[in-house]
């Protein structure tokens, strides 16, 4: 049995209208850290407000170590929660911050914490937190880093079941959020959590994750390792939210000739390696789609293994590498803007390269669906 279960879990805010959460199942274990990821409105928000207490559920039921908490006010339900914005009270210094919680929380024996007990516990979590040097401060003498971390720590000081994140790092610089993320991916060793982190930072879901769950219009699109889910794409939806550059995508013809299998279209002929795609088979006469990502393709190859050439339009420096864009027009009007990730070399816009694919770096998708295409 999984440590907490979403079962079904539906949320529409009229009884008529569109499920801004539909039907969705997730088995978490416990000590997992899972990232809910998503464009804005897919409803990952949503579902941590309902496993907090915050929205009611309008289908479905969360349940925890066996027993559901759907009926429970927040205060029961074992979890904590950070905000997107840091939500510290500004007239309590960095100790009353961390210490406010405990004042409403009693222990396993129902009485309520004594003043030396909250003293040890808000040490403890502003210890773990690296924020025990500034417990006398107020808000305001703080950096955004640091209101984070007390933000952190007023959610460890009670020592939750469940630990819970919306965006907690959008409102940080980017140095700050690189640092800050990988603080908080220690303090989840270090306390042994079972998290569930909010974000549409695809850096941040496959920096922090365990599991990630990739969200669409409240569906589940993929749900798997951070490995997983950039190698071993499900959708097309999935292979262009993940990756930066995104993966670059060609409608396809799939044509079998002489027991050879290609996949065609008005720039290229491209040979499928068999047997890996000999699945493909069933596609012949087909159309489908091909995702190849930015840093499968081979620059300036052998004359005989290239699939066309093109001149560069621009070229985008990144430091450790360079972005090549290519515009591709079919002749009808469609231009295919094309991403081609390369070590720095001595390209300049407007060079004519021969563009070619690392042998068997293809995903296929069905046109009509965009779900993967599986042997």
């Amino acid at each position: 049995m999984a440590y907490l279960e979403l079962k079904d879990l539906q949320k529409k805010y009229h009884p008529k209208g569109s499920a801004i959460v539909n039907n969705l199942n997730l088995d978490i274990e416990k000590g997992e850290f899972i990232v809910l990821l998503g464009p804005s409105g897919c409803g990952k928000t949503t579902i941590v407000r309902m496993i907090a207490g915050l929205e009611d559920v309008t289908g479905g039921d969360i349940v925890v170590n066996g027993t559901s908490i759907k009926s429970l006010p927040p205060k029961d339900r074992g979890v904590s929660m950070i905000f997107q914005s840091y939500a510290v009270w500004p007239h309590m210094t960095v100790f009353e911050n961390i210490a406010y919680p405990l004042k409403f929380r009693k222990k396993e024996d129902g009485k309520k914490y004594d003043k030396d007990e909250i003293k040890q516990k808000v040490h403890t979590a502003a210890a773990i937190t690296n924020i025990d040097g500034y417990l006398d401060r107020y808000p305001a003498q703080l950096s955004g880093g640091q209101r984070q971390r007390v933000a952190v720590s007023r959610s460890i000081v009670v020592e939750p079941d469940l630990f819970l994140m919306d965006e907690p790092l959008s409102n940080l610089d980017a140095m700050l959020r690189v640092s800050t993320r990988t603080e908080l991916k220690s303090i989840h060793e270090k306390i042994g959590s079972t998290s569930i982190f909010v974000t549409h930072d695809q850096s941040e879901a496959m920096s922090l994750a365990d599991r990630i769950v990739i969200m669409r219009n409240g569906v589940v699109e993929q749900i798997g390792t951070p490995n997983e889910v950039y190698n071993d794409c499900e959708t097309v939806f999935v292979a262009s939210f993940i990756g930066s550059p995104p993966a670059n995508f060609y409608e396809v013809t799939i044509k079998e000739k002489g027991g050879i299998l290609f996949a065609e279209n008005a720039f290229f002929n491209y040979k499928l390696p068999l047997p890996k795609f000999s699945y493909m088979k069933e596609y012949a006469g087909k159309n489908a789609i091909m995702g190849v990502r930015s840093e499968c393709y081979s620059i300036n190859g052998e004359e005989d293994e290239f699939l066309f050439k093109r001149k560069i339009d621009f070229i985008e420096p990144q430091g450790s590498h360079l972005i090549l864009i290519m515009r591709l027009d079919d002749g009808t009007g469609k231009v295919n803007e094309l991403k081609i990730m390369t070590p720095v070399l001595t390209h300049k816009s407007k060079d004519e390269i021969r563009v070619g694919i690392l042998e068997g770096k293809v995903l296929f998708f069905d046109s009509a669906t965009e779900k993967r295409i599986r042997g």
